[in-house]
This record gives structure tokens, C-alpha cells and sequence, in this order.
């Protein structure tokens, strides 16, 4: 990193408060990179099949997906504080019941992920509200939002290798409990921090703008395949390691394809934004595509973490340029808005992925079950191809 990057980083982390919150902001989203993994080793590894133990961790995304846009609302309307002490501990009450009735029932243990996902907290996107109060600076801010990227793929690298070594290595529900216990402290520890808390209002202001669902509709279909390749990953790596005769290495092939997502964020954060962000859109899709393809035939575990290494580096140019394409198409009112439908979308993905990728490897084995992130890579693909609406004039702006 360059001396001046050091030097803007080191000028946001002075502002008063901002090293505590972003400290209780990485440990509350933690479990964001654990819960789903968690589950799947946890319970494949209690019952013997893959399809229950992808359907329980689709429970929790679903319903964690459908309950942040919630969260944010609240947390705008009465305050972060209730709301995050409240997340806190309904998911590791969650967590708790899910722990202690595995091997009882499954049905209940879903209750359980239940009332996880309507707790997960959704600390990151606090975080970012704090820095949007707390800096008034715009080139300042974005610094801020760049941190915000590295610690979210800084927390999907060490995650998936905690968790899995907890789990294989030290006792089968200590990578919950972890998760559980990281989501207490960093929710409560952020809601304890309230002088540095945007205000709230209790009600909205103004009339709203209608989105563009001409413009925004595509880019959340996109979201959703590139959930499906998410969600299929986590159980199929699980398993292909297993397969394999080295259960233990999941966690560290899904930190290399997360390290190769960072190291590829890193590069493109310190570029100008693109003159044309669809056509970076399109590569880095047919990147993706191209990376993954070989993906069924990889003979072991070491020619699969290539694969998903350099498939990672494609990762991050996608995503970045997808939330780019949001900010441009959608009216600045509506913002968080359209950026909620595109997470909505992605982890409706990701729950189908793993649903389907559990059936896939219990009906015939992982390597087939690879095929499934190809024809997500492809259904995503195929969005930024055929995408062609009008961007508005913010788009000449960002040239």
C-alpha cells in the first residue's frame, strides 16, 4: 500500500470514535462468513446427507435476507442502539436453540435458524451510516466505504477457516457458538457507542422518486445468480473436500477464492471509476464464467482453490461495478433502498444455492454439483449482455 493510501486511512481512523466502531462493526458482522458454513458442517456432519444440512442454512439466509431491510428501517426510525442490542440477542438465542436441538428435530432447529436470521445483525451497514454522520468530507467518505469493502472481505477470509477449524477440529458446535458469541459482543459493543450514532427519524420526509425498475430490475437478477454461485460454493466445497478424504480444507479454499476477491477489490478501488461501467460489467461476468468452467473436472483440491482463486479475482470487479451501475441508475433518495433489493436479491440466490447444491451432491457428487455456479455465472452473464438501458446523466459525471 502506498504511502498515500496509508496516510487517508490513517486520517478517517482519527476521527473520534472511529477506530471503536469499526472495530465492534468487523466483529458483529463475522458471523456473516460463519452462520451458513456453520450449519452446513454441523449438520452434514451430524446426519450423514447434505440436502437437510443445505435446506437449514437456507432457512437462515432467507430469512435473514428478508428481515435486514427491516432492521434498517427500525434503526433509522427509533435509534442503532435498540436495534442492534435487540439482533444481538435474538441470533444468539437463535443460535442457541439451533445448537441444542439438532439432533432432536430438525424442524425445531429451523426454528432456531429462524430466529437467527431475524437477528443476524446487520452491523456493516451501520457502520457505513456512522461514517456517513461522522465524515462530512466526500473524498474522505469514500475512503471510509473502502475500509469498510477490505474489512468485509478481510472477515470472508478468516470466517470460513475459523469456523471449519473450530467445528472439525475442536468440538462440532464450537464454530456456531463463535459465531453466536462474535455477534453478541460486536452488535451490543457497536449499540453501547452512542455518541458517534447518526440521528434518527421517526418519520420519513418528503415524497419519493419512483425507481427505475426498467434499469435496477436486471441488476438484481444479476445479484441472484451471483447468490446462487455463493450459496452453491460454501456447500459444495464442503463436501468435494470430504469427498476427497480432507474435510478441513474447505475453509481454506474459500479463503483463497476470498483472498483472490480482495486482492482484486484492492486493485480496482484505487482505479477511476470506468467511462463505461456496463462493458467492465460484461468482462468481468464472462471472467467469471470462464474461471468456473473447469470447476467439474478439477481431479483434487489443489487445482480446485486455483480455480476458485482466479474466479475471485473476477469476483470483486463484478460486484463493485454492479453496486456502481445501482448508484448511477437509481435517484439519490432511493439509494439504500435499491442497494437492500440488490442484497435481497443475492441472498434469495445464495438460499436457493445452497438448497440445490445440497440435493445435487446427496443425488450425485460434488463435481456435478460444480455445474450448478457455471449456470449461475452464465445466468449473470447473460443480465450484463443484454443490459442496455440509458444511464442518466450522473453517468457523464463518473467518465
Amino acid at each position: 500500500m502506498s504511502p498515500v493510501m496509508l496516510s487517508a486511512y490513517r486520517s478517517i481512523l482519527s476521527t473520534p470514535g472511529a477506530p471503536a466502531f469499526t472495530s465492534a462493526g468487523a466483529l458483529g458482522r463475522l458471523p456473516l462468513s460463519m452462520t451458513g458454513l456453520g450449519i452446513v458442517l454441523l449438520v452434514s456432519g451430524r446426519t450423514g446427507d447434505y440436502g437437510p444440512a443445505g435446506l437449514l442454512m437456507a432457512v437462515y439466509v432467507v430469512t435473514s435476507a428478508i428481515c435486514a431491510p427491516v432492521q434498517g428501517r427500525l434503526a433509522d426510525r427509533v435509534g442503532q442502539a435498540p436495534v442492534l442490542l435487540t439482533a444481538g440477542a435474538l441470533f444468539a438465542s437463535g443460535i442457541t436453540i439451533l445448537l441444542t436441538t439438532v439432533d432432536l428435530s430438525l424442524w425445531v432447529a429451523a426454528i432456531g435458524a429462524v430466529i437467527a436470521g431475524l437477528g443476524a445483525p446487520q452491523a456493516g451497514n451501520m457502520v457505513r451510516a456512522r461514517w456517513t454522520h461522522n465524515l462530512s468530507d466526500r473524498g474522505r467518505l469514500q475512503t471510509a466505504f473502502a475500509l469498510e469493502a477490505v474489512l468485509d472481505e478481510v472477515v470472508f477470509i478468516v470466517g470460513p477457516v475459523l469456523v471449519t477449524v473450530l467445528t472439525l477440529s475442536v468440538l462440532d458446535w464450537s464454530g456456531l457458538a463463535v459465531a453466536g458469541a462474535a455477534a453478541l459482543v460486536g452488535a451490543w459493543g457497536l449499540a453501547l457507542q452512542r455518541s458517534t450514532q447518526p440521528p434518527h427519524r421517526r418519520q420519513a420526509e418528503g415524497s419519493r422518486e419512483p425507481l427505475p425498475w426498467f434499469l435496477l430490475g436486471p441488476l438484481v437478477v444479476a445479484a441472484c445468480g451471483l447468490g446462487l454461485l455463493f450459496g452453491a460454493a460454501e456447500v459444495l466445497v464442503v463436501a468435494f473436500t470430504e469427498e476427497q478424504g480432507r474435510p478441513g480444507a474447505a475453509g481454506l479454499v474459500l479463503a483463497i477464492w476470498s483472498a483472490g476477491s480482495l486482492a482484486a477489490g484492492l486493485v480496482i478501488g484505487a482505479l477511476a471509476p470506468p467511462a463505461d461501467p456496463v462493458r467492465r460489467l460484461r468482462l468481468s461476468t464472462l471472467g467469471l464464467l470462464v474461471f468456473l468452467a473447469p470447476l467439474p473436472f478439477a481431479p483434487n483440491i489443489a487445482l480446485l482453490a486455483v480455480g476458485f482463486l482466479l474466479a475471485g479475482l473476477m469476483l470483486s470487479p463484478t460486484l463493485i461495478t454492479a453496486v456502481h451501475l445501482v448508484e448511477l441508475c437509481v435517484p439519490p433518495s432511493r439509494l439504500t433502498e435499491a442497494l437492500t433489493w440488490t442484497t435481497t436479491g443475492m441472498s434469495a440466490g445464495t438460499a436457493a444455492g445452497a438448497a440445490i447444491a445440497g440435493l445435487m451432491v446427496d443425488r450425485w457428487s460434488a463435481s456435478v454439483g460444480f455445474t450448478l455456479p457455471i449456470v449461475a455465472a452464465l445466468m449473470t452473464t447473460s443480465v450484463a449482455l443484454w443490459f442496455r438501458g440509458p444511464l442518466p446523466q450522473r453517468h457523464a459525471l463518473a467518465e
